[in-house]
């Protein structure tokens, strides 16, 4: 039986893989911080088959202890500070957990388990005020947030290990990816949340936005620039993609995206017709939400991994919305039940 470590197994992506994973048969071991298991978490549901390891990325010795521990055939390296946006606020933080953490991840396959294969998460992000469009492996990096830039670090780093210590780390630089459970502080899920809300007649939401305000307000969902556009793909297939890299003969780095590019007012427009409403009655732009630096137009030429991995989208993202937006439905009138 093989054995998987996934570092960042409470996030999106880890609960996705950890399923992926335990269908295929595998051993799955989780490293998390103790309070984020202990709280409510997208792999929730999978206590009890899984084994959680307790430790936290910015320390070394947790790294090391949990590779001890698990003995992986092959880690999956997605603990991050994933917001590009907050990463503004966070700095520090974001190098420390998505630069050096990758570090020390890498120190210790070398030093403990050095046949293991590991899978590093790059981003799109790292792309930023592209020059050109679509982006592939070779596409120059530009980063234009904090995020981006600690990303580049970690991906060059990864790079640097494989080739100087012949380790086999494959990075996957993914486009965006959304799903049903994306935390709500995600741009995505918020618009599946506001169409909700209109649906539901929920004119002053509940949760809250990074302002300290209602997500709805008034009946209105703000958001920052409506132009933005992004390839969005669905994280269900892109972990697919992830473990497809790891059973290759030799390690490397993909691309992974749709090559499909959307922008936000798509999104708005998808998520609110699904409740059959018109997002230009509940949807602004808010000038307060816009970043500093705003990325490019990013748009994934994944033809390396379609050739390689035989890898596909399964997924629309119509389709994905429409996901989103019902699982948001499902939510808010068990909590409208809860509190009547």
């Amino acid at each position: 039986m093989k054995r998987a470590l996934i570092t960042g197994i409470t996030g999106q992506d880890g609960s996705f893989l950890a399923e992926w994973l335990l269908e295929k048969g595998y051993r799955v071991f989780g490293l998390a911080r103790r309070e984020s298991w202990y709280r409510p978490n997208s792999a929730s549901h999978l206590a009890g088959r899984i084994e959680v390891l307790f430790g936290d990325m910015s320390e070394g010795v947790d790294i090391a202890s949990a590779i001890q521990d698990a003995k992986p055939d092959e880690i999956y390296n997605l603990a991050s500070q994933s917001r590009p946006g907050e990463s503004w606020a966070r700095a520090p933080e974001t190098l420390q957990v998505n630069g050096l953490g990758a570090i020390r991840l890498f120190e210790a396959v070398r030093h403990n388990c050095p046949a293991c294969r590991v899978y590093h998460a790059s981003s799109s992000e790292m792309f930023g005020q592209a020059a050109v469009s679509p982006q592939n492996e070779q596409t120059p990096f530009n980063p234009v947030n904090p995020y981006a830039a600690a990303k580049v670090y970690a991906h060059q780093m990864a790079k640097i290990y494989r080739e100087s210590y012949g380790l086999y780390i494959a990075t996957g630089i993914l486009f965006n990816h959304e799903s049903e459970r994306r935390p709500l502080h995600f741009l995505t899920q918020k618009v599946a949340y506001g169409a909700a809300c209109a649906a539901l007649g929920i004119s002053d939401s509940l949760d809250i936005n990074e302002m300290g305000r209602p997500i709805v307000q008034h009946g209105k969902l703000a958001l920052g620039n409506l132009e933005i556009a992004r390839d969005w793909g669905y994280a269900r297939d892109f972990v697919r993609a992830m473990w497809l890299m790891l059973q290759q003969e030799s390690a490397g780095d993909f691309v992974i995206g749709t090559g499909e590019l959307h922008t936000l007012r798509d999104l708005c427009e998808i998520a609110y017709r699904c409740v059959d409403k018109d997002w230009r009655e509940s949807v602004l732009s808010d000038p307060a939400l816009v970043r500093p630096l705003e990325s490019g137009q990013t748009l994934a030429d994944a033809s390396k991994a379609r050739k390689q991995l035989e890898w596909r989208p399964t997924v629309s993202f119509e389709e994905m919305v429409k996901k989103m937006v019902s699982e948001q439905m499902v939510r808010l009138k068990n909590v409208t039940n809860h509190l009547n």
